[in-house]
């Protein structure tokens, strides 16, 4: 991936115990990759019980559309990641 792009932001989500935040992260890593377009592109790492989702764009509307579906993609994989920590 290059830094190149106009603009950039970081979504941080923190969870109760690392292996939450470890079950979110492993549910978004297959979806790196595969949602970006020629305008966006995104990362997703893990430090003990948060997770980061680094969001880079060309123009304000990719970013925009881009934070919108990895917001989305996380409260889908909170969801997996629901139950006991």
């Amino acid at each position: 991936m290059t830094a190149t792009r106009a603009h950039e932001t970081v979504l941080s989500f923190t969870y109760p115990s690392e292996r939450r935040a470890r079950v979110v992260a492993d549910a978004l890593a297959p979806e790196v990759g595969d949602i970006d377009d020629a305008r966006s592109t995104a990362t997703v790492d893990r430090e003990d019980d948060a997770v980061r989702v680094r969001v880079l764009a060309d123009d304000l509307v990719a970013l925009r559309a881009g934070v919108n579906s990895w917001s989305r993609l996380v409260a889908v994989a909170e969801g997996v990641g629901a139950g006991p920590d």
